[in-house]
């Protein structure tokens, strides 16, 4: 019989995605292993590969569809012998392109023949509610839910005229969860209201899942910041004699030695590196650090995974081809799912100091401004010297304020003798 091809979950917490692009037309032969349609999560673009071979009979979901659910069907495989013909359109919960209009509905309102006698059972005793993409979005409009629903459509699928003819004071509808987050007034409103001349580049996917969850974690994690200023003469001068021995073979950069420090720090003070549950604190075993790197589509954090054990050569070459795929939108699931501590540096863009907003379920992250030459007393001398200012943002609930401070300690100790990571 034809076979399903679903919506991949392409990492933990994925729940919808949007399909790109199809490498496959209908009719065209799949392999195992194949590449059929690339997908755009809240992190990445990622291809799909087939796990069956056959014909693809039907393409469910076309090219540039958003908001796709998780198993949601995207398409169909036919296997030997099977047709088209073969496949039942009606059990298909197809998704609209964002370019469906509004005003139309996916079934010709004449083939409907509307009966009492032929409606289905209500579909709350069934698991799978089959509903036309409109109807759907007419439904979260008026906030009902439609496992209330009986269907009039072909084989009980409920259409525009169901949730029209709805009468929502008969039966319970779903309410607005009292957790949901506020993104505050609408600027779009306000500014057509006031005359105001812009220009509107559409959020992708991952703009959004990433805006949602840095409001959930500044209205739910309670933050607070410890600021520790470090002198990194010792380390440029190390740098610098790094790179030279190097002869162009690599280059260390002064984030890697940040990235390294924090490892350091970790390992010897391992009260930081954790996460908050109701339960329990998770205190991890391995320096798993997270490293902001800014993408044309917004935000993403590659790990580099247990980076006490690695030497500045090694998380050097791993963090720029972690980075370079990641503008590239080629990062696994993996590869920046996790991580136990964040560092964001924008140092490179002269910024002194920042707070950086703390990345669930991690309880720290680390961020680093630029260095700056100044005048500081050393004995009874004034002398000149670099200085970097590090803020570490803080979940209170999984550090308190002495942790948070002697992890800084531990830091700074690091970084200004980096000598110290080498033993």
């Amino acid at each position: 019989m034809p076979i399903n091809i679903t919506m991949p979950a392409l990492s933990p917490t994925m729940e919808e995605g949007t399909l790109s692009k199809w490498f496959k037309s209908e009719g065209d032969s799949v392999e195992a292993g194949d590449v059929l349609a690339e997908i755009e999560t809240d992190k990445a673009t990622m291809e799909v590969e087939a796990v069956d071979e056959g014909i693809l009979g039907k393409i469910v979901v076309k090219d540039g569809t958003e908001h796709v659910k998780v198993n949601a069907v995207i398409a169909v495989l036919l296997e030997e012998g099977e047709k088209t013909e073969d496949i039942d359109v009606s059990a298909l919960d197809t998704p609209s392109p964002t370019s469906l209009p509004e005003e139309e509905d996916n079934f010709d309102s004449s083939e409907v023949v509307i009966s009492e006698a032929r409606r289905v059972k209500p579909q709350e005793k069934t698991s799978r509610i089959f509903a036309t993409p409109l109807a759907r979005r007419l439904a979260k409009d008026k906030n009902i839910d439609l496992v209330h629903i009986t269907g009039t459509g072909p084989k009980g699928r409920i259409v525009k005229a169901d949730i029209l003819g709805f009468k929502q004071k008969t039966l319970p509808v779903s309410k607005p969860s009292s957790q949901a987050v506020s993104s505050g007034p609408d600027a779009k409103k306000l500014s057509d209201l006031l005359g105001m001349e812009y220009t509107e580049i559409p959020n992708n996917n991952m703009r959004k899942i990433v805006a949602k969850r840095l409001v959930e974690s500044k209205q739910t994690v309670p933050h607070f910041y410890l600021t520790v200023e470090c002198q990194i003469d010792t380390l440029m001068r190390a740098r610098k004699e790094i790179n030279e021995a190097a002869n162009g073979v690599y280059k260390i950069s002064v984030n890697d030695f940040v990235i390294k420090a924090v490892a350091q720090a970790l390992k010897a003070y391992p009260a930081a590196n954790v996460a908050w549950t109701d339960e329990a604190i998770l205190q991890y075993d391995c320096a798993d650090i997270s490293v902001a790197v800014a993408t044309p589509n917004g935000l993403i954090t590659p790990i580099v995974k247990s980076a006490e054990k690695k030497g500045l050569k090694e998380i050097s070459v791993e963090v720029k081809d972690l980075a370079g795929r990641a503008r590239e939108g080629k990062l696994k699931p993996e590869e920046f799912q996790g991580g136990t501590f964040s560092v964001s540096n924008l140092g490179m863009f002269g910024v002194k100091s920042f707070d950086a907003i703390i990345n669930p379920p991690q309880a720290c992250i680390l961020a680093v401004g630029a260095g700056e030459k100044k005048p500081h007393v050393e004995g009874n001398d004034i002398k000149i010297g670099t200085f970097m200012n590090c803020t570490l943002s803080v979940d209170h609930r999984a550090v308190d304020g002495a942790v948070g401070a002697e992890f800084l300690q531990y830091f700074k100790r690091y970084i200004e003798n980096p000598v110290g990571m080498l033993v």
